[in-house]
């Protein structure tokens, strides 16, 4: 059998890195984890009720494939109640397995081969596995000069140098950096999308924890022009339960709908009816509390790093802190990480694994305890010392 024969979109998409550095260092005994974005809270009470009332009620078949009409409403209603966004249920929200396959769905659906797809620079780098399986070109815009922020003349300058500019991903607030936008800052943006007749892929995954200004969706400015992504794995701490939408134009939606079919037949059913509760009104209260918790510990480590003299950027949103790799390391983010690792037992990720814009920092995720984070940055003193 001529095993290289495969379908070659498949076969030149590049791992999620995130992923393969971990199963690097994963064996390292005593290690604890800074490196993966993931809540360390417990699913809420009432959503956990939720998704036990649904089993115990026997609603075990499969759903309608755009989602359970009841939790597509109070997705609406959701996005009304939060962002002022109005999406119908009935046909301009899908339910997805997860932000991954509502962004497969936008970047499948869009992409034609050839196309060009614009990538703030660092970013999630799933985006870039799926831009390749699509057939498309990925276009990085570099803000590492711009205080990590994409700029309205940045992103203006990279669709005229660029012929086959079809759509920006824009994700905020952002991983790995953690930066967000102004509402004014959102508008400029918009309206130079506006212009060029682009889309946008807005990936607001972390559209919850914007802790100094509240969010502003970039679709409230150009619906006709946006796939907005979102879901509940970050923001309720739901990421194995993989609940997530894709909003936008029943036009696209209507399109997308047999691929999205095709993927998955229909989201799981449980989980759906454990997510009518997550987006309900009862949920704010358990959002509001991760949310200070996060900021709390976002106040913590980067005062204890900055003590340390470590230079990092200010996360606004997220729970992210990208910090610069100090000039007493001779080496690369990768070969920073590595021997964080091994020589204090503290797990981080490169920089330069969510883009070429990212070499030179690396990523800590602070959704750890806060005595972890004293342990942490313990540890940090202590690698520090090992240098100098």
């Amino acid at each position: 059998m001529n095993y290289h024969s495969i379908n070659q979109h498949v076969k030149a998409a590049p791992e999620n890195e995130i992923r393969t550095f971990n199963d690097r260092i994963s064996h390292i005994e005593g290690l604890i984890a800074f490196n993966i974005g993931e809540p360390d809270f417990p699913t809420p009470e009432n959503i956990k009720e939720a998704a036990i009332a649904s089993i115990q009620a026997n609603q075990s078949f499969y759903s309608h494939s755009r989602g359970v009409l009841e939790l597509r409403e109070e997705i609406s209603h959701y996005l009304k109640r939060k962002y002022l966004l109005d999406y119908s249920a009935e046909d301009e929200i899908i339910v997805t397995a997860g932000a991954t396959e509502a962004l497969y769905l936008a970047l499948i659906g869009l992409i034609n081969p050839g196309d060009q797809i614009l990538v703030v620079d660092p970013s999630y780098v799933i985006y870039q596995t799926q831009i390749v399986l699509a057939g498309g070109e990925t276009v990085p815009i570099d803000v590492s000069k711009s205080d990590f922020k994409l700029t309205p003349d940045q992103l203006e300058k990279a669709i005229l140098e660029n012929s086959n500019v079809k759509a920006l991903v824009f994700n905020f607030p952002t991983n790995p950096t953690g930066v967000t936008y102004s509402a004014e800052e959102i508008k400029e943006l918009a309206a130079i999308i506006k212009k060029h007749q682009i889309f946008v892929i807005a990936d607001e995954v972390y559209s919850e924890f914007s802790y100094e200004s509240s969010h502003t969706s970039i679709a409230s400015f150009i619906p006709d022009q946006t796939l907005l992504v979102n879901g509940a794995s970050k923001s309720h701490a739901m990421t194995g339960w993989r609940s997530a939408f894709l909003a936008g134009p029943a036009e696209l939606l209507n399109a997308f709908y047999p691929l999205h079919q095709a993927v998955v037949t229909s989201p799981t059913t449980q989980v759906q009816y454990a997510s009518i509760e997550a987006y309900s009104p009862r949920s704010d209260a358990a959002i509001q509390m991760m949310k200070q918790s996060y900021q709390e510990r976002r106040d913590l480590l980067f005062a204890g790093m900055e003590a340390l003299g470590f230079e990092s950027v200010l996360a606004a949103g997220a729970f992210y802190l990208f910090t610069k790799v100090p000039s007493w390391f001779n080496g690369s983010d990768v070969d920073f990480c590595v021997a964080l690792a091994e020589k204090v037992q503290v797990a981080t990720t490169p920089g330069s694994v969510f883009g070429q814009a990212g070499q030179g920092y690396f990523r800590t995720s602070y959704v750890s305890s806060t005595e972890n984070l004293k342990i942490y940055l313990e540890r940090l003193a202590q690698f520090k010392d090992l240098y100098q």
